[in-house]
């Protein structure tokens, strides 16, 4: 409804003016109408005219073309186009469901993206929480997306591991005979306690590899054997059963995880591994097209020419660095999937080191790279500040913050529940635009009145337990009171969001609506009888409308949306 208004406005724009415009409605406050335009002000200097005259023309003109949708057409300030629709096109408005406007793209979506041989931290709690909710938008849509996850099964990191698993004991190296048996002793441990541990072998291994220049020597030596296994296919010696059974209990891990955080399975999880080969035979391929360049025994790509910087995509040991491995991943995906977009959520700390690779990549494969969306954030903290740093072993975990939002709900109520607790902590994480560092507050989160899940929950429950009341029966939305009318308009602008939610890839816009939109009814319900009230038809489809979109918007931010509470 509103781009055909919008389009009607762009016709008698040309018809009075010939002039082609784009005409974009905007929402005002509610008592200057239900949209607004500026376009009587973009014409000024183009058919040189007063715009508030040119209002007037285009407002004469259109009382007529709009008359079927809109009630009233008003002038203000300078030039401003105030336009009041129809109770029932507001209706209509309301009852719509938002743009289908990626039907038929075919999307990447790449989120949480945790390193096995390691433990997940808050910034995999939170990517993975967001990915959900913005793959969530990109279905809505109708676009077909595809959810992967992608990490670090060798490396570095797994070298540093693999040393500490045969120096548990400072000072003392053991065998792989007694590493192996420790493996087997742990078989029956849980999937946490295993995940645990392996973070403590990666911190005690980076320990190392920063202050002892034998055990840095050892792991560069043991991330050699590590990359050697997956060249030969290696499954029995005992240094490959080891390295095979710590990677399969890492993603044991990642999986329970994901169902214990209650998003969407993951398709496919692309291991470094796997894309590495690849992104060493491309770099190799560009290396003699000139992409790429030797320096000091490296593979490098100068970015420098494109206001970038240099970096390492082959190392001088011949091993693909995390550059090489990226190139890799971006053309498995688009060799899986032939994408039209292909969105990338991670930390902003690679910002800068994701330019470089995707400049790269645009060389030899423009159209991958101009494809292909990079999605950053801050660090997440709890209340406080608490930095997070694998490597010296004081990260906050993810485990951290479900555990301090359940802590606060018992705090508050004398018990925690798994929906709610969710749904604090998704909720607090979804409400901040999408880029800067967010702090979380526990207390804040579980609360059951504020910008809060579990009070969106409680409000979507309420209305519920409204309808629950009676039997509802259709009949026209028109003729509305005030204050229904405030409500039904409040609710139609549900599609514009998501709209918006979508093109910007932003979830915070649903949750800033759904807040706003539970204000409303508030107001509404706190000063208008809904049961055993003349207007009770009405009003009862009223209170359905905005549970609806109070059930739609929460299933898109990956939050449950009860029935009671």
């Amino acid at each position: 409804m509103k781009q055909d208004l919008e389009q009607i406005i762009a016709d008698v724009v040309k018809d009075l003016f010939a002039v082609d415009t784009h005409v974009e409605l905007t929402r005002p406050e509610e008592q200057f109408g239900d949209y607004a335009t500026n376009v009587a002000l973009q014409l000024g200097q183009q058919v040189g005219k007063n715009p508030r005259e040119i209002g007037e023309t285009l407002a004469t003109k259109l009382r007529v073309a709009v008359a079927e949708q809109v009630s009233d057409i008003s002038i203000a300030g300078p030039g401003f186009l105030n336009l009041k629709l129809h109770d029932s096109v507001l209706a209509s408005a309301a009852k719509s469901k938002p743009a289908r406007s990626l039907e038929g793209k075919v999307i990447v979506a790449e989120y949480s993206d945790p390193n096995p041989f390691k433990v997940l931290h808050a910034g995999h709690l939170y990517t993975s929480i967001v990915g959900d909710a913005i793959a969530n938008l990109l279905e809505s849509a109708g676009g077909t997306v595809h959810r992967v996850n992608f990490g670090g099964d060798v490396g570095l990191h797994v070298g540093k591991t693999m040393w500490a698993i045969f120096h548990e004991a400072p000072g003392h190296t053991m065998s792989e005979e007694d590493a192996w048996g420790n493996i087997q002793d742990m078989k029956h441990d849980s999937l946490h306690s295993r995940a645990r541990w392996m973070a403590a072998r990666y911190t005690a291994g980076n320990d190392a590899y920063e202050d002892d220049a034998a055990a840095k020597q050892e792991t560069v030596t043991l991330n050699k054997r590590v990359y050697q296994i997956h060249a030969d296919n290696d499954q029995q010696s005992l240094f490959a059963q080891i390295y095979w059974t710590c990677r399969e209990w890492s993603y044991e891990y990642f999986k329970s995880f994901y169902a214990d955080i209650d998003i969407h399975e993951f398709e496919r999880f692309y291991p470094e591994s796997d894309t590495a080969p690849l992104g060493v035979k491309v770099v190799n391929e560009q290396l003699a097209k000139g992409v790429y360049e030797k320096s000091d025994g490296a593979i490098v790509f100068r970015g420098e020419p494109y206001g970038l910087h240099t970096r390492v995509f082959i190392n001088s040991h011949g091993l693909p660095t995390y550059e090489a491995k990226d190139v890799g991943l971006s053309i498995k995906k688009w060799e899986d999937y032939s994408f039209d977009t292909s969105v990338i959520i991670t930390g902003n700390d690679i910002v800068e080191y994701m330019k470089v690779v995707l400049k790269s990549i645009e060389q030899f494969a423009p159209e991958l790279a101009n494809r292909t969306k990079h999605l950053t954030h801050g660090q997440v903290k709890l209340q406080g500040g608490v930095k997070m740093s694998s490597r010296k072993g004081n990260v906050l975990l993810a485990d951290d913050i479900l555990e301090a939002a359940n802590t606060a709900a018992k705090l508050l109520s004398g018990e925690a529940s798994r929906t709610t607790s969710l749904a604090a902590v998704k909720y607090a994480f979804l409400k901040n635009r999408i880029g800067g560092d967010v702090i979380y507050e526990p207390e804040e989160s579980v609360a059951l009145e504020g910008n809060s899940g579990p009070y969106l929950q409680y409000a979507h429950a309420r209305a519920r337990s409204v309808l629950a009341k009676a039997v509802m029966s259709a009949s026209e939305l028109s003729d509305l009171q005030p204050d229904e009318r405030s409500l039904l308009r409040k609710i139609s602008e549900y599609p514009e969001v998501v709209e918006k939610a979508v093109g910007e890839l932003m979830p915070h816009h649903i949750c800033t609506y759904l807040y706003e939109l539970a204000q409303v009814f508030n107001r509404f319900y706190e000063h208008n009888r809904v049961i055993d009230d003349p207007r009770q038809i009405v009003r009862l489809q009223l209170v359905a409308l905005y549970a609806d979109k109070l059930n739609s918007g929460l299933t898109l931010l990956g939050i449950v949306a009860p029935e009671r509470m």
